[in-house]
């Protein structure tokens, strides 16, 4: 059977069953690791933690989170050049089930290793599972865009499940038993995985565009010397021989992603041949890749300061239950599963009114929606400051809000990405995009370093600091936007249809909410 003829799972190729529940599986073990992270790393040691302190854990996050991003760039290559998708994401999904076992194991020592692990088999699964979802669909199938919709259903089902889980075995059993839970997940997405693999009818079997057998040779040879590294330089942090700063290194690192973005960035503007109206389409493109950097970088503040917020200044009793810190990071998900419709149908209806805001537009708006979470954190953070815990219901307007921003931007900026960029550079545009997210990251854990829970009176003037930069971009954005029809422009050209069509299944591919 076809997949043209294939309507098995829900009126579509059965193989997205498949793909669908490994997902869900995963993004519970991912989403509900990332929960405990900074938590985990701050708690004191007589309560099980590291004791860490805040700038230093909230760095390693930042770290830890921008990595995931940025190994998806080498594990997308690996998948099209050596592995294929198939077996890109069944070697990844063991190796993120590993990192999260060794992270279970109640030693310090072991922490950082497995931190590692996970990182290293996320970027092998998680871009070509994306791409694998487009694969099961002919270029001109119209199920498509409702098949990832159903994908991506199966993420924010899979995330609501981690924080649940791990939130509550964080917190009435161990923390080691709540990394474990992530790793039972993990292997329930992998036995699944193989047994309906044959469902897949041979999607991601084969690389993309597979190398001859001696580039092969060279290149596993590459990628395993680059293993040995990590672990040697891992080995001499371990034994005391290298001393890192955790702060010191997520900086360095903010500026090494940085650069590689300009300097990938110039060198296709300047040294590609160009038409003049390519590079009109770049500078639109920029300022939006900018707004995205922007975004995450106040938006994962939910994994930190907003989690450690939840932590010590939140009151959390309803009647006799005590939620749950982390249960408030399932409120994302929650909001998007409900607003999805509402955002779709929005744009659609405006579209009919011939009504569309432009890409420019829209980014605008989602970063200064998302920047006025941070207003509402700033009154919580002064009601903090005056020695009150505060409702909850502030966190839950601030997630809201976050949400609404993130719907306004991220499918918008992933949009603009496959249609501003020249054809012939989509894949390697969307490439530099995703630098945006780890750029982004990081830079949020610099930021929550700032969260001092010994000295709440500072804790407002970071929340603001954040919401008035963001603001202040986005307010440049708008004021670009609404000039003229500079974005409008930019984006009429005359496109090549099928190369637009792969540029979007990689656009989906790579989602940062996914």
């Amino acid at each position: 059977m076809t997949t043209q003829t294939d309507h098995s799972f829900f009126g579509h190729p059965k193989g997205l069953q498949t793909l669908f529940i490994t997902e869900m599986w995963e993004r519970m073990s991912y989403y509900g690791m990332r929960m405990l992270l900074v938590l985990f790393m701050t708690a004191t040691l007589q309560e099980g933690g590291l004791g860490l302190t805040v700038a230093s854990a909230a760095a390693i996050y930042g770290l830890y989170t921008g990595s995931v991003y940025f190994m998806g760039l080498p594990g997308g290559w690996i998948s099209d050049r050596l592995l294929g998708g198939q077996k890109s994401v069944w070697y990844g999904a063991i190796i993120i089930m590993i990192g999260h076992i060794i992270l279970a194991i109640p030693s310090d020592d072991t922490f950082f290793i497995g931190l590692i692990v996970v990182i290293l088999g996320t970027g092998l699964l998680k871009p070509n599972i994306g791409a694998m979802v487009g694969q099961l669909y002919a270029d001109k199938d119209v199920r498509r865009d409702s098949g990832y919709a159903i994908y991506y259903m199966g993420i924010n089902i899979g995330s609501v499940i981690g924080y649940g889980v791990c939130g509550y075995l964080m917190e009435n059993v161990g923390w080691h038993w709540a990394f474990g839970a992530a790793a039972v997940g993990m292997a329930l997405g992998l036995i699944q995985y193989k047994i309906t693999t044959p469902k897949l009818a041979g999607v991601g079997e084969h690389p993309v565009y597979p190398m001859s057998e001696k580039a092969q040779k060279t290149s596993w040879s590459l990628i395993g010397a680059v293993l040995v590294g990590i672990a040697i330089v891992t080995a001499l942090v371990f034994n005391g021989t290298i001393a890192i700063d955790p702060v010191a290194v997520a900086q360095y690192v903010a500026i090494a992603f940085s650069l590689i973005f300009v300097i990938y960035y110039a060198v296709i503007y300047f040294f590609s041949n160009l038409t003049p109206n390519e590079k009109k389409r770049l500078w639109a493109l920029l300022l939006i890749c900018i707004a995205s950097a922007c975004f995450w970088s106040g938006f994962e503040q939910a994994g930190s300061s907003m989690n450690l917020f939840a932590r010590d200044y939140t009151d959390r009793l309803v009647g006799s239950f005590e939620v749950p810190t982390g249960w408030f990071q399932s409120l994302n998900s929650v909001f998007i599963v409900l607003l999805s419709p509402f955002f779709a149908a929005l744009w659609i209806n405006l579209g009919k009114k011939l009504v569309s805001p432009s890409y420019g537009i829209k980014c605008a708006f989602g970063l200064i929606i998302m920047a006025s979470g941070f207003i509402v954190m700033f009154f919580a953070a002064q009601y903090a400051a005056s020695g009150m815990k505060v409702a909850p219901y502030w966190l839950v307007a601030t997630y809201f809000l976050h949400t609404v921003g993130e719907l306004c931007l991220s499918p918008v900026a992933l949009s603009a990405v496959s249609k501003l960029s020249p054809k012939r550079f989509a894949g390697q545009m969307m490439g530099i995009f995703v630098l945006t997210y780890s750029i982004g990251n990081i830079i949020s854990g610099l930021l929550a370093g700032n969260y001092d829970p010994n000295n709440v009176e500072q804790i407002p003037s970071l929340y603001l600091q954040i919401s008035l930069f963001s603001i202040g971009i986005g307010i440049v954005m708008l004021l670009i936007g609404l000039k003229s029809r500079f974005w409008e422009s930019l984006a009429a050209d005359d496109e090549d249809p099928k190369a637009e069509d792969t540029a979007a299944e990689h656009v989906k591919s790579v989602s940062p909410v996914s």
